[in-house]
């Protein structure tokens, strides 16, 4: 997400321009920005060439045989469960491929979800529904299909270690509806797998976050993280970053910069949190960074990066510090800038800090590069070298985990 979203400069269109007013659904509230781009051209061919394309309908189907919330609420959680299952199963290869989409698209997910939301918002029931039931209903929807209510790990006496891997929807619609986000296609790849490493298996379990600034102030992070945060061995949350490179972001600033999220929303603000009076303006990884570094792990470079922009103690005005930030500094961006790539990153690692586990758990952020289309490919929503990119971004991921995972247990320096 760095330098697709953080560089205001380069990729602005969002914030002013072209932003569709909320159209209403037949029934129920209204449609979303983000549900209203399902009817382009892109999406449909997507959802359609994945065999994702019946996923709304027959959810629609089933809510309506609901005879009440309590049942409406069981249907909501079981098919947004199975669609994220769906979704992790072909991405792994297991069951039909369902379309001639690569199986590694994380994109089918993305677009059968909104077309799910979108039945949820617009569904009257004979039964009556209230506005607080309607978003219990999306809520449980957003989770189960997330991935989020679907972490597990094997017992502590099996001896497997722990992994926990948060990515990303696709962003940046409006630029481009073809685009995918390969945190998002890593999630569904490595969800439930066993890395081998040196010093045995570990186990990875992964979630997918929206794009969105409200459900990060409504706590969706530290509400699906805390509970699993003690438990594991090492986490980290990827996103896509900058062209051609991999960034292991050293620092996350408390900082939103204002870009406009997949609602065409900006945010301007101290990142809000619980108890902002122990807020600190600054986290950082626990990875170790400097072996992941070292260790050659696929195609794309990879980099510690250690710049920041801050105000200095005293300062008025904001200030690149290349090699992190100095004391009593106020944030205006984290080493993975000042979107929702840092802000996850602050808020799982500030978490990790508030829980006690600095000095005990790995943990940090990892950017990838940029997923990129063939040259000269402006309209077809996939190609052989689009497809080879995101395959060697997830395979890169998952070594880096495993020489991350390594390196902990051996209990050498992080640094």
């Amino acid at each position: 997400m760095k330098s697709l979203c953080v560089r205001i400069g380069i990729l602005g269109f969002a914030l002013v321009a072209g932003l569709a007013a909320p159209t209403t659904a037949s029934a129920g509230t209204a449609v979303t920005v983000e549900e209203q781009r399902l009817e382009r051209a892109a999406p449909q061919e997507i959802l359609r060439r994945s065999g994702f394309d019946t996923v709304a309908q027959e959810f629609a189907e089933a809510l309506n045989g609901a005879r009440s919330y309590a049942q409406a609420h069981r249907i909501v959680v079981r098919q947004g469960a199975a669609l994220w299952r769906r979704a992790v199963d072909r991405a792994q290869g297991r069951g039909p491929a369902t379309g001639d989409l690569s199986r590694d698209d994380d994109r089918p997910l993305y677009w059968a979800r909104l077309g799910m939301t979108r039945e949820v918002r617009g569904w009257e029931p004979a039964f009556g529904l209230g506005e607080r039931q309607r978003t219990a209903l999306l809520d449980a929807l957003e989770r189960t299909s997330r991935g989020q209510s679907d972490i597990a790990y094997p017992s502590r006496g099996k001896g497997v270690k722990r992994i926990l891997v948060t990515g990303f929807d696709p962003f940046t619609l409006d630029r481009d509806v073809r685009i995918s986000n390969p945190s998002g296609a890593t999630a569904l790849a490595l969800d439930g797998t066993v890395i081998r490493t040196a010093d045995g298996p570990a186990r990875v379990e992964t979630a997918v976050f929206p794009v969105r600034w409200a459900d990060f102030a409504d706590g969706t992070v530290e509400r699906t993280l805390r509970p699993h945060l003690p438990k594991i061995d090492l986490f980290t949350t990827v996103s896509q970053g900058r062209v051609g490179r991999f960034d292991i972001e050293r620092t996350n600033g408390a900082w939103r910069g204002g870009f406009a999220d997949n609602e065409n929303i900006g945010r301007t603000e101290t990142v809000p949190v619980t108890d902002p009076a122990s807020q600190p303006q600054w986290t950082s990884t626990t990875l170790p960074y400097a072996a992941i570094v070292a260790a050659t792990t696929g195609r794309f470079p990879v980099y510690d990066n250690t710049s920041v922009t801050e105000i200095p103690a005293g300062g008025t005005q904001p200030v690149v510090r290349p090699d992190g930030p100095t004391p009593g500094s106020t944030a205006r961006a984290g080493g993975g800038g000042d979107y929702l790539s840092n802000e996850i990153a602050y808020r799982a690692t500030l978490l990790r800090d508030r829980l006690g586990l600095h000095g005990t758990l790995p943990g940090g952020h990892v950017h990838t590069p940029v997923l990129q289309f063939a040259a000269g490919n402006t309209t077809e929503v996939t190609d052989p070298e689009f497809v080879r990119n995101r395959l060697d971004i997830i395979a890169q991921v998952r070594a880096i985990l495993t020489v991350a995972v390594e390196t902990s247990a051996t209990g050498r320096t992080r640094g």
